[in-house]
């Protein structure tokens, strides 16, 4: 049988599993977790340590239709600056908590867009940051971009304030494809940005860039993927394209019979693949590319790689504090959750309290688990001596949990003596293979193509 016979009979173009940026994933998450157990978490940070901090802004000038992700329209920047307020407030509740001596591993501001921030704003909620948690020698400072939101004061506040990182996203680069998804941006308006960023001394860019979006053929995106290139980023990611309409209503305005298939998706993904890889690029994980000499392709060299909720990532840190709206915290104890609703976040930390809404406390094996899937989605393949190692598993119950997934997917994983692992051919069954040791109940959320 060949593989992509395989593929079929396995189940992956019927698919829909999780991405597994955690386990349990955020479905999972329950109320029980609230502000008492993340200000307690907090207060266990070690002293002197470093961690890494995720800033949410959820505003947007204007709401792209493929996008799922907790934001909101607005046209004037009072209720930016009055959101802004309200970081700086939970930053100062984050300070009464904090151990001494902390300082930041990574910092990144996502959204949303967080470039539609004033300079002075920008320079304000930095300094404000950094007054609580400063960054230590060789840190991270991040900050997503949107070209069609973005100018020259407002990238000299960012440089001014310390940003080595810039995140851009492209989605693509075909223009009937991005009136369709709500996303209008022109290779000359994002090269102008890089160009301008590339200005100002920041030299590490990642871009993401989409497959699986309506009207993709493999021509579009292998002339998408080469205009981007031509920009020369240090990382990429090649997200699937989540239509989920029924989760996200914006979604609604893209019409779903303009889609490609499950197959069509695998072949825009190989295109899209092989051209990264023609360039020079090292295959990072599911769905990244770097640089040889990036250090997310020298991490995933040495086994170092790791996953959270913004991908692949190469921070240290267990430790990860989100600040804003519907931001996700994660501790070696667990996960805390701000709520979801910008009404509702204001209001608790108005009230002098944490925004934490819901979590989950690790019990059980969760933590194996949580390993096995992570060393999965990051090297493809699980080292059996490091998990009896590092947690108390017996032997014969991670050998019945390895052939859980050997009885599942059969050669297309192999299972040798140095673990379990995914062969070349079986990668894009990664997310599948990772969901055999899922020990939740998938059928309470809905979960995005397979593939």
């Amino acid at each position: 049988m060949d593989t992509d016979s395989q593929l079929t009979r396995l189940g992956l173009f019927d698919a829909r599993v999780p991405r597994y940026t955690s386990y349990p994933t955020a479905p999972h998450f329950n109320a029980t977790t609230g502000p008492a157990d993340f200000a307690g978490w907090i207060r266990q940070i070690p002293a002197g340590s470093e961690i890494s901090l995720y800033l949410h802004v959820p505003f947007c000038r204007r709401l792209c239709w493929f996008c799922a992700c907790r934001t909101q329209g607005t046209t004037s920047d009072a209720p930016v600056r009055a959101y802004v307020d309200v970081l700086k407030a939970e930053l100062a509740l984050l300070a009464r908590h904090l151990p001494p001596g902390v300082r930041l591993s990574r910092l990144h501001w996502g959204g949303g867009t967080p470039t539609l921030l004033s300079p002075d704003l920008m320079t304000d909620l930095a300094q404000a940051v950094f007054r609580v948690v400063p960054m230590a020698p060789g840190g991270e400072f991040s900050v997503e971009i949107d070209p069609n939101e973005i100018d020259a004061p407002r990238l000299d506040a960012l440089a001014a304030a310390g940003m080595n990182r810039v995140s851009i996203g492209v989605q693509d680069f075909d223009p009937e494809i991005q009136k369709t998804i709500g996303r209008e941006q022109s290779y000359e308006l994002t090269r102008a940005a890089v160009d301008m960023i590339r200005a100002r001394g920041v030299h590490s860019l990642n871009a993401d860039i989409l497959f699986g979006l309506p009207h993709q053929t493999p021509e579009r995106i292998a002339d998408s993927v080469q205009k981007l290139l031509s920009l020369s980023p240090d990382r990429v990611a090649l997200y699937g394209y989540a239509h989920v309409p029924w989760m996200s209503r914006r979604q609604q305005m893209i019409p779903s019979d303009s889609m490609p298939t499950p197959q069509e998706r695998l072949k825009l993904f190989e295109v899209a693949r092989q051209l990264f890889l023609w360039d020079g690029y090292a295959e990072i994980g599911i769905d990244h590319f770097a640089r040889p000499a990036d250090s997310m392709a020298r991490a995933a060299a040495d086994g170092t790689l790791r996953r959270n909720f913004q991908g692949y990532t190469v921070d240290p840190s267990p430790v990860l504090v989100g600040l804003g709206a519907s931001s996700i915290s994660r501790f070696p104890q667990g996960y805390a959750q701000n709520a979801p609703a910008t009404g509702a976040y204001t209001q608790a930390i108005r009230d002098g309290q944490f925004a934490t809404r819901k979590g989950h406390s690790f019990g059980g094996d969760d933590l194996l688990r949580a390993r096995i899937i992570e060393a999965l989605m990051c090297d493809f393949r699980v080292s059996r001596a490091e998990l009896l190692d590092r947690f108390a598993v017996q032997e014969d119950t991670l050998e019945a949990m390895f052939h859980t997934a050997v009885d599942q997917f059969g050669d297309m994983v192999r299972l040798d003596g140095f673990g379990l692992s995914i062969p070349e051919k079986a990668r894009p069954l990664t997310r599948m293979v990772a969901r055999a040791f899922d020990a939740y109940d998938l059928s309470k959320a809905g979960h995005s193509s397979a593939i």
